[in-house]
């Protein structure tokens, strides 16, 4: 019998073979997106910084902590949680950037000239790796599960508080989803190095 006779009376045998390199190829795709947008991020907080003017470009600025409700900074106990829930909680962080969309907005006002960062803001509002990797997640059978919070509100009636007080949400914001970008990429990395196990 040859191998294409074997594979029909089989079919199970040739969709899980081809199934596998079609999952590490999209894991690939993933971390790709996820390391671009952390460079990405990096310039994002460098230039935020760069035009808040002084204290923020100061070595000396220590900001205060401010809570962002919907979005917290990664826990130290992530990097002790299986990966899949390490890609949950990510998915979850990376949902909350509509936030990113009220600094714009809000940067749309004290420095209209700003261009490029606002249409930085604007393209990291949009960018689709909390999609990507919640398509992930559910092509590994761990689906992210449980509705998601709807930051918004919150942040734009911070972010109206005063200008001092939005500036500092918007280096907090911009700080988190660096944070969260570059979370993403080292758990979509270890799951990349140990396959999807």
């Amino acid at each position: 019998m040859s191998r294409r006779e074997g594979n029909l009376e089989d079919p199970q045998a040739d969709s899980s073979v081809s199934l596998l390199p079609h999952l590490e190829a999209k894991i690939r795709q993933t971390h790709s997106l996820a390391h671009l947008l952390t460079k990405y991020a990096e310039q994002l907080l460098q230039e935020y910084v760069q035009l808040q003017g002084d204290p923020f470009g100061l070595p000396s600025f220590s900001p205060p902590r401010l809570p962002v409700a919907g979005l917290s900074a990664p826990a130290p106990s992530h990097a002790g949680l299986p990966v899949h829930e390490r890609l949950r909680l990510d998915a979850a962080a990376l949902a909350a950037l509509p936030l990113l969309d009220v600094v714009r907005r809000r940067q749309a006002e004290l420095n209209p000239r700003a261009q490029r960062l606002l249409r930085r803001l604007e393209d990291a509002a949009r960018q689709a790796l909390g999609a990507a990797v919640e398509a992930l997640l559910a092509a590994l059978g761990a689906a992210n599960r449980g509705p998601r919070a709807e930051p918004t509100a919150t942040a734009s009636a911070a972010s109206a508080a005063g200008v001092f007080p939005a500036k500092v949400l918007g280096l907090r914001v911009c700080g988190l989803y660096r944070e969260w970008l570059s979370r993403t990429e080292g758990d979509l990395g270890q799951l990349l190095a140990g396959g999807p196990a």
